[in-house]
């Protein structure tokens, strides 16, 4: 019950957030009266203190309890979508926004760490995939962030940050280059989110169910890179084929490549996100691999449209190269964390 009433929860945010990241750019620049410039620049800013404010929030998660700490933000998090309903100036919107992004940072790790406490670890990635009261948990070094000084998690973390370029990669990129490299109809770009959403709410419980430990896990991030740089290899080309059907059908393909990148992804992080965690630390470290998502939201953007759009085909094929050296390493780096973690056996 409680699973099912987390996953119902994290289903109405999940539609909020969408509806938020597609239409908020067209709000800010239409109704609100900014520049892209200066929205691009806001949003750099503020999605780089949420991503600072992942691990303090975290630990407050594991001293306090995760529930009362992820209402508490997820109200944040609504007060601040409706301030934009009134800023009509940069630094007001500029504001709001910081609050908007740390909010959902937190959220994120709160989230995660209620999900530990109420679902058996051989669960939580089934669950997520759905995708809740826990107590505060005191222990030794309990609130300090100890996270930090976790070298192999922390390259974990980095890696993950690096496979979720496929975000703004979906919501900004790609757009622009259906827009200005191919004959693909403009509604293309509409019909690759409906196919992205629907591919995830379809396939995602079925895609996680195969991950029971953490070397399911690595093996579904090492696929995941695959799929990804396959995707943009296939991405690439949509470019050069004339005609509006031919290239719509290639960029299809390639979206569809995508969501499956992204669903062993997720399937495989979730875990390894869990099952690394220390007991006790779990809002913490959440927090920290938490932070890939604001991180990949910052820098996404300014560098895939360099990569993208400035160089065409090369840059596409710099990206997959780049979404499969970070999915081999993921095993290997999984490895490295368990060495140093005696209480964490060996996934079978």
């Amino acid at each position: 019950m409680n699973g099912r009433r987390l996953a119902r929860a994290q289903l109405a945010n999940s539609i909020g957030d969408g509806a938020y990241y597609v239409t908020s750019a067209l709000f800010f620049t239409t109704i609100v009266g900014l520049s892209p410039v200066r929205v691009g620049l806001a949003l750099t800013a503020a999605w780089g203190v949420g991503a600072l404010a992942g691990v303090p929030v975290g630990a407050l998660a594991d001293r306090h309890g995760p529930r009362a700490v992820a209402v508490g933000l997820a109200v944040g998090t609504g007060a601040a979508v409706s301030a934009f309903l009134v800023v009509r100036s940069f630094w007001p919107f500029l504001a709001v926004l910081v609050v908007y992004a740390t909010c959902q940072s937190g959220l994120a790790a709160a989230r995660q760490a209620l999900l530990a406490g109420l679902v058996e670890s051989g669960e939580r990635t089934k669950v997520r995939a759905r995708v809740g009261r826990v107590a505060g948990v005191v222990t030794a070094g309990a609130g300090r962030p100890t996270v930090l000084r976790d070298r192999p998690y922390a390259v974990l973390t980095g890696l993950n940050a690096v496979m979720l370029l496929t975000m703004p990669l979906l919501s900004v990129v790609l757009p622009l280059w259906i827009a200005q490299r191919t004959d693909a109809p403009k509604w293309t770009v509409a019909a690759l989110f409906v196919l992205n959403t629907g591919g995830v709410v379809l396939f995602q419980v079925r895609v996680a169910r195969g991950v029971r430990g953490l070397a399911d896990a690595s093996r579904y991030v090492r696929w995941a890179g695959v799929a990804l740089a396959v995707s943009c290899a296939v991405l690439a080309v949509s470019g050069m084929w004339e005609g509006a059907w031919a290239a719509g059908l290639v960029l299809l393909a390639g979206a569809a490549l995508q969501v499956l990148g992204e669903m062993l992804l997720a399937a495989g992080s979730w875990e390894i996100s869990f099952g690394l965690a220390p007991e006790g630390a779990q809002g913490q470290y959440q927090g920290f691999f938490g932070t890939g998502v604001p991180v990949a939201r910052m820098a996404g953007p300014g560098l895939l449209t360099v990569a993208v759009l400035g160089w065409g085909v090369p840059g596409w094929l710099l990206l997959g190269a780049l979404f499969l050296a970070a999915g081999l390493a993921t095993g290997p780096v999984v490895r490295w964390t368990q060495r140093g973690r005696p209480q964490v056996a060996p996934a079978v």
